[in-house]
């Protein structure tokens, strides 16, 4: 597998547990672009929203992206907003399979019930109504993906396996 698969997707869809989940069934490298950030920033991801604010944080997120593509074969997890920016999207395109993992509303609002790891949920009194937003907002720039999951009411493993099936019927990969 010479192209990486970038996954992207709203917060809460699984990105980063089937990220992990598919790299090992393909014996690749997975890369968390925020756990990437993280870790060049010494900082995360909610401390630099509230310290350097979100211009900064996607300006980061930008240099990362163009740096993590350069792998060849490799899992990326993006972040749920990622995808907004087209410079990003062009570079995740070019060099990978781009796999958007999508979840209904309920699930979302589930999985991102913690408060504190979610910049842009947290500040928001209604987080449903901010989800709703959100999703809708972003629904045309998740469309531009290869490939779609509803992860709502699978496991990873699950998800990695439809993923799987999408690359091997696309011969992208033998496994």
């Amino acid at each position: 597998m010479t192209k990486n698969i970038v996954l992207i997707g709203f917060m809460g869809t699984g990105k980063s547990s089937c990220g992990k989940s598919l790299a090992t069934r393909l014996g690749c490298a997975f890369i968390d672009l925020d756990k990437y950030i993280e870790s060049k920033e010494k900082m995360s991801i909610p401390e630099i929203f509230a310290a350097k604010g979100e211009a900064y944080f996607r300006e980061k997120e930008r240099e990362a992206v163009r740096e993590v593509v350069q792998r060849k074969g490799a899992v990326i997890a993006t972040g749920g907003g990622t995808i907004k920016d087209e410079e990003n999207f062009a570079a995740m395109k070019e060099r990978g399979v781009i796999v958007c993992l999508s979840a209904d509303v309920d699930t979302i609002l589930q999985r991102t019930a913690r408060r504190g790891e979610r910049p842009m949920l947290d500040a928001q009194v209604d987080r449903r109504k901010a989800i709703e937003n959100l999703l809708a907002s972003r629904k045309a720039m998740y469309a531009r993906a290869d490939f779609t999951v509803d992860t709502s009411n699978l496991s990873p493993m699950q998800v990695t396996e439809e993923i799987v099936g999408f690359l091997r019927v696309g011969g992208m990969i033998r496994a």
